[in-house]
């Protein structure tokens, strides 16, 4: 869930087709307080499926092989969820709008030179 700070400056100056999409100005990353927020709701959420697996692996009990799967599918659920908590998402590779104006081509033509 990354948030991106679009600011629209100026429409798309050549015509192609995307003269509503706005132009970023900016490459910031998302605050510390976004990414930080994001990575507390995957922690309790992976931290949160551990009781219902043993609860599950307790119900099923009569059933070995899936309380067994249940049992290993709870032991390195805190692991990956701290790992995944401390560890920051990767930068993804984004195809942005930016501006871009037109090149201004010098003027070809004959010019007169006045020797004195």
């Amino acid at each position: 869930m990354e948030a991106q700070e679009v600011v629209a400056v100026n429409r798309s100056p050549r015509g192609t087709g995307d003269e509503d999409a706005p132009v970023l100005i900016t490459e910031a990353a998302p605050s510390y307080e976004d990414e930080h927020a994001a990575r507390k709701r995957k922690y309790m959420l992976m931290m949160g499926m551990r009781f219902p697996c043993l609860v599950l692996a307790g119900i099923f009990y009569h059933t070995w092989w899936l309380a067994l799967l249940f049992i290993v599918i709870s032991i390195p659920l805190p692991w990956v969820a701290v790992l995944i908590a401390n560890d920051r998402p990767p930068r993804k590779p984004e195809k942005v709008n930016r501006y871009q104006r037109n090149a201004k081509a010098i003027e070809h033509r004959e010019h007169h030179i006045i020797d004195g």
